[in-house]
């Protein structure tokens, strides 16, 4: 008994390490616009599919190249998935999200926006690269190392770590830098922040980089955890980031990431001890139950407006 629990944790905690990576991109955006980019689960999408053909290119399957060795390949698509990625996310902000923030128009139209976006992604990929599946290659093989009973996988450590390694990372970019502490101060008045020659443009474009560049690494972590792709793969799991990131606290760093892990973890408990069927039903009723007792989410603050 004790080692199927601490089985489903390792289980929890890879599964919450996806939800974490993207959900970590809603905080950004909506910390510094109070936007819910609804797009960014299908950025994820992307990122995974960009991962997919950046592995055939440098696996020398399309013939342009030679082919490499898989370790190589992995670490070199993870710097480049995000790069494209976070390109695919600057050009929405752009395009779409840009002309309307400057148009002074009310943000619902905005959020109707980013949903566009998201189908605009979705079916561009489907009339582009068809319905059928992608199988994701295999770039390292997959080593278990059974400790006391409990069966880890290199594969599923390297998730984990690459997750934590990303919070850490973000916190010190955000608390510690220059351009954090403009991210954190049009979070507090975006109107005021132009008045002290701050670039309110280029600090937003960052901030979509970032995110775009998380949503990526999730998608090549998902795609060789779980090696199928679709068109449609972005869109419940980008559904579940952004509820886990209200749960964890909208606008929070640290309560996205505990958020992510929040939802892995009933998930994955809610199907060790009920028919899988349930499982959405349990979690969300399980989520909700806890905003009804903390509306602003784990470590979310409610925010004042002046008038």
């Amino acid at each position: 008994m004790l080692q199927s629990f601490i089985q489903n944790i390792f289980n929890a905690l890879q599964w919450g390490s996806f939800y974490s990576l993207i959900a970590l991109g809603y905080c950004l955006v909506y910390g510094v616009l109070l936007l819910i980019n609804f797009a960014h689960g299908d950025i994820f999408m992307v990122g995974a599919y960009i991962a997919f053909y950046v592995c055939m290119l440098f696996l020398g399957k399309f013939g342009i190249i030679p082919g490499m060795p898989g370790w190589l390949v992995l670490a070199l698509a993870v710097p480049l998935t995000m790069m494209l990625t976070a390109v695919v996310g600057v050009t929405l902000e752009r395009v779409a999200y840009r002309p309307l923030r400057r148009k002074g128009v009310n943000r619902l139209y905005v959020v109707i926006t980013a949903l566009m976006c998201g189908l605009i992604l979705e079916h561009a990929n489907l009339a582009l690269l068809g319905a059928s599946r992608r199988s994701f290659p295999t770039l390292i093989p997959t080593t278990v190392y059974n400790i006391a009973g409990v069966n880890i996988t290199n594969v599923k450590l390297g998730v984990i770590l690459v997750a934590v390694l990303a919070f850490f990372f973000l916190r010190f970019v955000v608390v510690k830098t220059k351009i954090g502490m403009a991210m954190r101060a049009i979070s507090y008045d975006r109107f005021a922040v132009p008045l002290m020659g701050i670039p309110a443009d280029s600090v937003i474009v960052f901030t979509f980089v970032l995110g775009s560049g998380f949503a990526g690494l999730a998608g090549l972590l998902f795609a060789v955890t779980y090696p199928v792709l679709d068109p449609y793969m972005g869109a419940l799991i980008g559904w579940k980031a952004f509820i886990a990131a209200v749960v964890g606290g909208i606008g929070s760093i640290r309560g996205a990431f505990a958020g992510g892990f929040l939802l892995g973890f009933v998930e994955i408990m809610v199907v060790a001890f009920f028919p899988s069927t349930l499982r959405d039903l349990i979690a969300f009723t399980i989520l909700l139950l806890i905003l009804s007792v903390k509306p602003t989410g784990l470590f979310g603050v409610a925010r004042r407006t002046k008038i």
